[in-house]
């Protein structure tokens, strides 16, 4: 035990306080073995300087370049001084700005010709990119004693550049990287022997020294490729014992029975199934038929016919003599669900009911917001087993809901509920009941195996015929008004054609709405051009003021007041949002699935399920807000009926900026296991990953889930080959201190995400 003692060394012993307090705070980094797993982001060889020309903007950097120019210039009538440096790597220049008593010591040391490091966050002054009051080290003088130790630290080789924050720069943490990297040699390697000899890896300790200080580039690529494999593999056990698990429980088959419900319903269906659906739908009575609960991921494109196969399933579970549950995230979407499933079921909704079909069943709602006789009803169905499916929100979780044999669970829209809320429904079956995650967010292969490696994967990659390509446009509203103007007039077009179209912003709009459309708080502070005419397009709605701050996003509540005065006076404009009483929002949907409402406008709530095939147009009000998956679900709200969808993205976003280039990538592909491969490119793995593992720490660091489909498909294979042969790792002590570190026991069980 011994030689893990040192990897769980706390920082702060070797350290100091007051550097360990930074980096547990801000970098999450409190142990040695966590800072030795912090790997340089980039390297820089010496006399090579860095490009200045693509610094992102609003993040952190660290850059190596020289001095071309430094002036002090004054203000405020010669009482304020500001000193403005100019740096420059061949190629492109950053302005530098010190103010204040923050001037004397820049002045003296960054003369024209010096090179050094600098740390700062990247901003925009005058249309020029700049770092105000950065972190530097000197990185050529040898007059001082710091300068010399610098160069001498970094000569002939690779200068680590670290993920840093305001708070630490790169070379300091270096520096406490150097404190603590002869702990190294105690690394406990997790890869079996004979695995890491037959792939020729180099050994933990080796990789670690490696990455952290290379000699040459081959160095890097050596501890790269153990160091991947060692985050693709180890996560692959977690999951692959997570499944050895879940393959030894106990579970009640269910096989439909022939003439039953399923048949009854199959034969009144007035279309075929795709083959898709055909192909996905026998992997699940596969699944179904076994004694041990499927676990099952089905992903789907939007309107690619989810549902249909859902709840097909489902008919078969209430064949078997079990019960199905639906899990959906919003009431909206829960009563969608209820309402399109009942249609599409129709007399065999109504079992018990006068008229019902012989082999009827009962559909029955559950939500918070129901009032107590109806909810009553609704429970004692459940626990008496006269309802054989129930669609519901959180509420289905609760305590006092019990039912007479829970056989399926279908989790509608995965990402949207904890492990915790998955669970407390999956414990309501007498045994564990059997389990179909459904998702319309298009998720990569290699995302799927590891978020999702503890779930069989079917994907449902056709669409039913008769629905209707979409087109996308984006419409840069501060660049050419115009275009948005003419948006409305396409709006115009569709309802005169005896259409329908939805308006989606990012933000309700009332006193309580003070989150934006990302979940952070919006600014308090209102800038000039506050949307005002955001609906007309005749001012800047500018995005940032005097002070550089972005107004907050466009409000539904404010929108709809514009058109309906505006662009679509003589239409009939209504509004939906999730803080609405739970009957006016179901009126609202109601009216709208009549054709009683000619324009929703309304937040995210319509992002899934929601089905009005007449819609054929959106325009989507600040599209930058919205992530690239997101934009791909609203876009699916338009487009499911016989007529062409249009999407308008409208931004005010610069054209060369980051979220217009997301913008074009929607705009150009309705294929959204492409989009979702350029929004994992765009967010990077860490968020993807550290958000789907809630309760896995740090996620990964060095595995590229988009380009390292290889490492874990091999790492998947040799993880599950593992588990199986032993499910406890006893003759693999290593590994399974490995999987301790990445997950404590209370973790483990979150690898069934939320």
């Amino acid at each position: 035990m011994e030689r893990v003692s040192a990897f769980d060394e706390p920082l702060r012993k070797l350290l100091g306080g007051a550097t360990a307090k930074v980096m547990a705070e801000h970098l999450d980094l409190h142990t040695v073995g966590d800072l030795l797993h912090h790997y340089p982001r980039r390297y820089e060889e010496r006399g090579r300087l860095t490009a200045l020309t693509d610094l992102p903007l609003d993040e952190h950097v660290t850059v190596v370049a020289q001095v071309a120019d430094a002036r002090v210039l004054t203000f405020n009538g010669g009482r304020g001084r500001r000193l403005e440096v100019t740096l420059t790597d061949g190629h492109g220049r950053l302005q530098l700005v010190f103010f204040g008593h923050g001037v004397h010591k820049p002045h003296k040391e960054l003369l024209p010709g010096r090179r050094a490091m600098f740390a700062g966050k990247v901003s925009v002054f005058n249309r020029k990119l700049q770092l105000a009051h950065p972190t530097y080290q000197l990185l050529d003088v040898e007059d001082t004693d710091e300068a010399a130790e610098a160069v001498d630290a970094f000569a002939g080789r690779l200068l680590p550049i670290y993920p840093a924050c305001k708070q630490i720069d790169s070379w300091r943490i270096a520096k406490a990287v150097d404190t603590v990297l002869p702990s190294a040699q105690e690394a406990v390697d997790p890869l079996p022997p004979a695995l890491r000899e037959g792939r020729g890896f180099a050994s933990l300790p080796e990789a670690l020294l490696k990455i952290h200080r290379p000699q040459t580039k081959a160095d890097i690529a050596l501890a790269r490729d153990r160091l991947k494999w060692d985050e693709a593999f180890v996560l692959q056990v977690a999951l692959a014992r997570r499944r050895y698990t879940d393959s030894q429980l106990p579970a009640v088959a269910r096989r439909p029975r022939p003439g039953g419900l399923l048949d009854a319903f199959d034969a009144k269906l007035p279309f075929t199934l795709t083959e898709g659906q055909r192909k996905v739908s026998g992997e699940i009575f596969g699944d179904l038929a076994t004694e041990h609960p499927m676990h099952r991921l089905l992903q789907g494109e939007v309107g690619s016919g989810k549902t249909m196969v859902a709840l097909r399933a489902m008919l078969g579970v209430v064949d078997a003599g079990g019960q199905a549950a639906m899990l959906a995230p919003t009431e909206v979407l829960a009563q969608q669900h209820h309402r399109s499933i009942t249609e599409m079921m129709g007399e065999l909704a109504e079992g018990g009911m006068l008229g019902g079909a012989e082999q009827a069943t009962k559909v029955v709602l559950l939500t918070g917001s129901m009032g107590a006789a109806a909810r009553r009803h609704a429970l004692l169905d459940l626990v008496t087993g006269e309802a054989g499916i129930v669609i519901g929100t959180h509420a289905l979780i609760e305590d006092k809901v019990k039912f007479h044999d829970l056989g399926l669970v279908v989790v509608d829209e995965q990402h949207r509920f904890g492990v915790e809320q998955r669970d407390a429904l999956r414990s309501k079956g007498k045994q564990p009941p059997h389990l179909l995650v459904m998702t319309a967010t298009p998720i990569p292969r290699t995302v799927a195996m590891t978020v999702f490696g503890d779930l069989e994967t079917s994907v449902l990659d056709q669409l039913p015929a008769g629905r209707s390509p979409i087109a996308s446009h984006v419409v840069p509203a501060r660049d050419k008004p115009h275009f948005l103007s003419r948006a409305w007039e396409r709006v115009r077009e569709e309802v005169g054609s005896g259409h329908q179209a939805y308006v989606v912003c990012p933000r309700i709009g009332d006193d309580a709405d003070d989150e934006a459309a990302d979940g952070k708080p919006k600014p308090k502070k209102k800038t000039a051009g506050d949307g005002k005419q955001a609906a007309g397009g005749a001012d800047d709605a500018g995005s940032a003021g005097e002070d550089g701050e972005k107004r907050p996003p466009l409000a539904v509540l404010d929108i709809a007041e514009q058109l309906a005065r505006g662009p679509l006076d003589g239409l009939r404009v209504e509004i939906l949002h999730g803080r609405m009483n739970p009957d006016d929002k179901d009126g609202v949907m109601r009216r709208f699935a009549e054709g009683k409402v000619d324009v929703l406008v309304a937040t995210t709530v319509i992002e899934v399920g929601v089905n009005v095939p007449n819609a054929t147009a959106m325009v989507i009000m600040d599209a930058d807000r919205f992530g690239v998956s997101q934009l791909h679900q609203l876009r699916g709200r338009v487009g499911r009926g016989s007529a062409a969808g249009l999407c308008l993205l409208v931004t005010e976003a610069h054209e060369a900026s980051p979220a217009r280039a997301r913008l074009s990538a929607v705009a150009s592909t309705l294929d959204g296991f492409e989009l979702s491969r350029i929004d994992l490119e765009q967010r990077r793995e860490g968020d993807v990953l550290g958000q789907a593992q809630s309760g896995v720490r740090s996620s990964l660091r060095v595995l590229a889930v988009i380009d390292d489909e290889e490492v874990i498909a091999a790492a998947r294979e040799e993880a599950t080959t593992i588990v199986s042969a032993d499910p406890e790792l006893e003759h693999l002590p290593e590994l399974r201190t490995a999987l301790d570190a990445l997950l404590d026991k209370e973790r483990e069980q979150y690898l069934d995400k939320g």
